[in-house]
C-alpha cells in the first residue's frame, strides 16, 4: 500500500512509523488513522519487526484531531453518516477509536517518540503505545476541552491517576514533556538532543528478545489493565464525547470554527488562560495575563 500522509520503513528489527503531515503539525485526519492502523498491522505480520516508533516529521509530534471543513460531499455519498445526532456523533468517533486501538490490539510492542506539540488526539495516540518518550520541552495536553467535549479515548487515568488527569482534563492547560514524566503521562523525558537516540536504544533491546515473549509480556499487562475497565472506559469515553459536543459551549466552538477558521477561533479559546500551563512542582504564581511566574519571582 502506498502512503499520503505517513511514512513507513522497516530496518534493524523494528518498524518506524512517521506521521506526515509537517506543514500543519500531523493532524490526525480519518485518511491518516486509516494508513496508521494498515501500517502497524503490516507491522505486525512482519517477523522481520520486534517493535514499532511511533514519530513524526516537522515541529511537532501532532496538534490533535483535524478541525479543518470536511471535504465536500460527493453525490454517491447520500446515504453515509453525517455526523448529526448524538447516534451519528457516536458511531464516528468509534471508527477513529478502533484505527487508534490497533497500538493497543496489535501484539508487538510501540514506541510513541514525541517532540513539539502533542496536543488533544496527539496524546490520546500517544497514551495508547506501550511507551511514550518525550522530550523536556515538549508541551502536552488537551486544550480542546475548554470548550468542545472529553477525550474520545481515556487512557490518561491509567497513566497518571485520578487528581492529576482532572487537572489536566478541567483546564485544558498542559505540561512540559519533563513535567508530563513526572505525571506518568510518559514513561521519560530527556533533553531534545537525546530523544532520538534514548527511543532507537530501547528499540535495540527489544530486537534481542523473541517476538513472542515481547508479544505475551505486552498482552498480559494490558490484560490486567482490561480487567481493570479500560476497554469499557473506552467505549464510554466516545460516549461521553458526544455528550460533550451537545454543550452551549461546543456549539459555539463548531460554529466559531466555520465563520472564524480554525486558527481564530483556537486563538480566542486560549486567551484568557495566559500560557496555560501547569507547574508540577511549586506554586502557579501567575501575572496579570495568566501566565507562571518564575518561582524566583514570589
Amino acid at each position: 500500500m502506498s502512503y499520503e500522509h505517513i511514512l513507513y520503513e522497516v530496518s534493524d528489527g523494528r518498524a518506524r512509523i512517521f506521521l506526515n503531515e509537517p506543514k500543519r503539525r500531523n493532524p490526525l485526519s480519518l485518511g491518516l488513522m486509516q494508513e496508521l492502523s494498515h501500517a502497524l498491522w503490516e507491522a505486525d505480520d512482519d517477523r522481520a519487526v520486534h517493535c514499532v516508533i511511533l514519530r513524526a516529521n516537522g515541529p511537532a509530534f501532532s496538534a490533535g484531531y483535524d478541525l479543518a471543513p470536511a471535504p465536500t460531499k460527493r453525490d454517491d455519498d447520500v446515504n453515509r453518516r453525517t455526523g448529526s445526532g448524538i447516534d451519528e456523533d457516536v458511531w464516528m468517533l468509534e471508527r477513529t477509536q478502533r484505527l487508534m486501538r490497533t497500538l493497543w490490539e496489535m501484539h508487538k510492542p510501540s514506541i510513541a517518540q514525541v517532540h513539539g506539540h502533542c496536543l488533544a488526539g496527539g496524546t490520546d495516540l500517544a497514551l495508547y503505545c506501550d511507551f511514550v518518550i518525550v522530550a523536556d520541552d515538549a508541551n502536552i495536553g488537551f486544550p480542546p476541552l475548554r470548550n468542545m467535549g472529553s477525550p474520545p479515548n481515556h487512557l490518561w487515568l491509567y497513566h497518571c491517576g485520578p487528581q492529576w488527569t482532572k487537572r489536566m482534563l478541567l483546564t485544558g492547560d498542559t505540561v512540559s514533556g519533563a513535567d508530563a514524566a513526572k505525571i506518568g503521562f510518559a514513561m521519560k523525558s530527556v533533553p531534545p538532543q537525546h530523544l532520538e537516540a534514548e527511543v532507537e536504544g530501547l528499540a535495540d533491546r527489544m530486537a534481542l528478545v523473541d517476538t513472542a515473549l515481547l508479544a505475551a509480556n505486552k498482552r498480559i499487562v494490558n490484560l490486567g489493565m482490561e480487567l481493570m475497565g479500560a476497554n469499557t472506559l473506552q467505549r464510554l469515553a466516545a460516549e461521553n464525547d458526544a455528550r460533550g459536543h451537545t454543550a452551549r459551549a461546543a456549539r459555539q466552538m463548531f460554529k466559531d470554527l466555520g465563520t472564524k477558521g480554525v486558527k481564530q477561533a483556537v486563538a480566542d479559546r486560549d486567551a484568557p488562560f495566559g500560557d496555560g500551563r501547569v507547574r508540577v512542582d511549586g506554586p502557579e504564581l501567575r501575572d496579570a495575563e495568566g501566565r507562571l511566574l518564575p518561582l524566583d519571582e514570589d
